[in-house]
């Protein structure tokens, strides 16, 4: 598995992380064989959530585990805070000291590799936030930190107070859905694509080391399905995908992660599957280089366009 390097802090980390949400109904046994499989292929950083499953993905997690022999030292365990589902979103002091209680609690461990606020919260006190983070590392229960779904200018606003290395961005980004790439190569255009809907996101956090993780990697618009094999939706993206798998000797589902992998931003990608089969595609393109024209090819295949 190709290895990412986290620019502020220099910890090595896969370039491609396996996402949580979905692994709260899995049978335990059959979860620990898939925990065994990721770790056996080099997928040995996982994202949870405290609201996914309502806790019950990070439980579940915790009861596969102690069914094999993984050490926790081998893995990277990241979860996010901070969203009280249909309430509010919440970055005070008391819910993020409280939320990684519950989550430490729920996964039977003593510390998160790195903790992530989750949605950015509107009444936000960075002065709160930075109160949390210091405890939170001085304890020994987070050892890294970052952001999801941040501006640059929010988390400008977080640096303010907190002195810990903002190390990750999660943002959504696919072929399909990739504005944060659109708006750059658009500039000064009257075009959709030239629509600022992230701040810049994608430049900010190249200049400041940040490192993006890009969730539902294989998915178009907001949940709205997978655009790999969606040929009545996807004709010439897909197309492009067939003929670079068969060049590369991998899946299409490989080729698109592969063009995540390319961009030079050091993004990590986050793989929600439970699918073995398709952990092993991503596992065997991870490493494939697209050379640029290729890389712009299945972009421009996606829709988008050069001025």
């Amino acid at each position: 598995m190709k290895q990412l390097t986290l620019r502020q802090t220099g910890a090595a980390v896969p370039a491609v992380a396996i996402g949580c949400m979905r692994i709260g109904e899995m049978d335990p046994q059959e979860l620990a064989g898939y925990l065994s499989f990721c770790l056996e292929q080099g997928f040995s950083f996982f994202d949870h959530a405290d609201i996914y499953g309502g806790g019950g993905c990070e439980e579940n997690f915790a009861r596969a585990l102690r069914l094999t022999d993984i050490r926790r030292e081998d893995m990277w365990i990241q979860s996010k805070c901070g969203i009280v589902p249909g309430v509010m979103y919440d970055f005070s002091k008391e819910h993020i000291l409280s939320s990684v209680d519950g989550i430490l609690k729920r996964l039977d461990m003593d510390y998160l590799d790195s903790l992530v606020l989750h949605r950015p919260d509107a009444l936000v006190e960075p002065e709160e936030v930075a109160a949390a983070f210091d405890l939170l590392e001085s304890s020994g229960k987070v050892r890294h930190f970052g952001v999801s779904n941040h501006r640059p200018l929010q988390i400008e606003l977080l640096k303010k107070c907190v002195r810990q290395p903002l190390e990750f961005c999660q943002m959504q980004l696919s072929i399909p859905f990739s504005n944060m790439v659109a708006a750059g190569i658009e500039a000064n255009m009257l075009t959709d694509g030239a629509v600022d809907r992230d701040g810049g996101i994608l430049d900010y956090t190249r200049i400041h080391d940040m490192t993006i993780q890009a969730w539902s990697p294989f998915q178009y618009g907001f949940f709205e399905g997978l655009f790999v094999g969606n040929r009545e939706k996807f004709p010439e993206l897909n197309t492009a995908l067939d003929e670079l798998s068969e060049k590369y000797q991998v899946t299409p589902s490989g080729i698109a992660a592969a063009w995540i992998l390319r961009h030079p931003a050091n993004i990590q990608m986050i793989a929600g599957t439970t699918n073995k089969a398709h952990l092993q595609e991503i596992a065997d393109a991870s490493h494939i280089a697209l050379a640029r024209e290729e890389w712009y090819r299945l972009y421009l295949s996606a829709g988008h366009m050069l001025p």
